[in-house]
């Protein structure tokens, strides 16, 4: 059974089908319409609802595509829709913000924006455009245009206005948890069952006993096979209640980031260690994706255009893996073995993901091509990290791609064309035409083979005139203020 608070009611759920969503929970189990399904693929944010968790004893407020969640998701949180929002019989004050800036037309995608708009004032001290823009960037709006909504973010946040989350706020935290329990949980319906640990001891021996079983993390993949093939899920081990995955340090020679460590507290995190990295990661789907989907979840699905691998194989990464009670450790490098396939055995996880601190130089860059700038698929994703003496010698190189091969891949041949040799614009030159060795890139919809390998050297000339002063980027905002 799991529990959770709808607003302020107690949920409890055992005889539930554990690949059901929270989208079609809500709309065919509690008759709650305001959320709605756009694409049943986290691209548009119409069904963007809010989840509350304590966090150091307080409330943190994130927004999640409920098409695309699991139910077991729920477990110990509070979930939040848009017919909550009213304060007394009256509108929200971020819904009042969009009223008052006309920012609704034909209202599909309203409610969605409300839920994105109410979970940013949560989490913000005032107006920031930037902040905004993220927090925006996963709800699109086909008729109204976005600069009314951008106004009524701004207006809200200007002028936050005490409400009911906020007055109990010290209750919910209490109630969520007593909700907190140190035994497997399970709901199961339909033939369909989902276990939820709550240790890494607990989660080896259910994979031991159940190496056929999904690992569920943040299922923004995995719930793909549901809403968009039609699949059923028979066994999921859901990982979301192991507080061990969760947690990042440092070390005196290296960093550790737990698997299930969400893609957006990796980049909050990485931003005093990585900045680079933490900086690419703003481009990662959209803030309710990087909400959900976790750093273990992006390399364990094996795809060959993940964000994440790329620049982890750039930093020579390693990964700790666990079957049963036994732990070993494989660099990331040895870890993709073709399309969708890995080198994880049968009942063996990702426990944690290990930089070695001294990869991580100030000369590493990593750079994202996709037709759109945020919420898309990486056409071509290349990371750099070059060791350069003080004669402007490269001493060590590694480089690495995606969406180039059938695996996320090291460049070696490039790598060995500028080995020894001064980063100059002629060494560039012959490491360019290396490339060509290490890729045959194939065609698709996203972009051609021939267009992949020319944007791969350009990428690799964009490294080298970053260095040389000969490349000047400028940032130009996307709203008017």
């Amino acid at each position: 059974m799991i529990q959770f608070l709808l607003n302020q009611a107690l949920v409890s759920e055992a005889a539930i089908d554990p690949n059901l969503t929270v989208l079609n929970y809500l709309r065919q189990y509690k008759r709650r319409s305001g959320t709605k399904e756009g694409c049943a693929s986290g691209d548009c944010g119409a069904c963007t609802v809010t989840l509350g968790r304590v966090e150091n004893g307080e409330m943190v407020y994130e927004t999640a595509n409920s098409c695309m969640t699991f139910v077991s998701t729920l477990q110990g949180k509070q979930l939040i829709t848009v017919e909550d929002l009213q304060q007394a019989g009256k509108l929200h004050p971020v819904q009042q913000a969009m009223v008052d800036c006309h920012a609704s037309q034909c209202g599909f995608c309203t409610p969605g924006f409300v839920m994105s708009l109410f979970t940013l004032q949560k989490n913000s001290t005032g107006w920031q455009q930037h902040q905004a823009e993220q927090a925006l960037a996963g709800n699109l709006c086909r008729c109204t245009g976005y600069r009314p909504i951008v106004d009524a973010a701004r207006k809200a946040c200007h002028h936050p206005e005490p409400d009911s989350f906020r007055q109990q706020e010290a209750e919910t935290v209490k109630r969520l948890s007593a909700l907190k329990t140190a035994e497997v949980q399970e709901i199961a319906c339909n033939a369909h069952r989902c276990l939820l640990p709550k240790t890494l001891d607990q989660l080896g021996d259910l994979l031991s006993e159940h190496p056929e079983a999904k690992l569920l993390a943040g299922g923004t993949d995995l719930a793909l096979q549901v809403t968009q093939h039609a699949k059923a899920l028979p066994l999921l081990i859901a990982l979301e209640q192991i507080d061990e995955l969760k947690t990042c340090r440092a070390e005196a020679e290296e960093w550790v980031i737990g698997a299930g460590v969400s893609l957006q507290q990796c980049q909050l995190w990485l931003r005093e260690h990585i900045p680079s990295f933490a900086r690419i990661l703003e481009r990662f789907a959209s803030l309710q994706i990087r909400n959900q989907g976790t750093l273990g979840g992006n390399i364990a699905n094996g795809s060959p255009i993940g964000d994440t691998p790329p620049m982890l194989l750039a930093l020579n990464a390693s990964l700790e893996l666990q079957k049963g009670g036994r732990v070993r450790r494989l660099p990331l490098a040895d870890f993709f073995l073709g399309y969708r396939q890995t080198a994880l055995q049968p009942g063996e996880f990702i426990r944690a993901v290990i930089i070695p601190k001294v990869t991580a130089s100030q000369n590493f860059r990593a750079w994202k091509v996709s037709k759109r700038l945020e919420d898309d698929i990486s056409a071509v994703f290349a990371a750099f990290a070059l060791e350069i003496d003080s004669d402007n010698r490269v001493t060590q190189a590694r480089i690495a791609f995606g969406g180039m091969a059938d695996i996320p891949k090291r460049a070696l041949h490039c790598e060995q064309q500028l080995l020894g040799k001064p980063l100059t614009l002629q060494s560039v030159e012959q490491a360019c035409r290396a490339l060509e060795q290490d890729f045959t890139p194939l065609s698709d919809f996203r972009a051609s083979a021939r267009y992949r390998l020319q944007v791969a050297k350009n990428l690799l000339r964009r490294y080298h005139a970053s260095f040389s002063d000969e490349l000047q980027l400028v940032e130009v905002s996307r709203y008017v203020s």
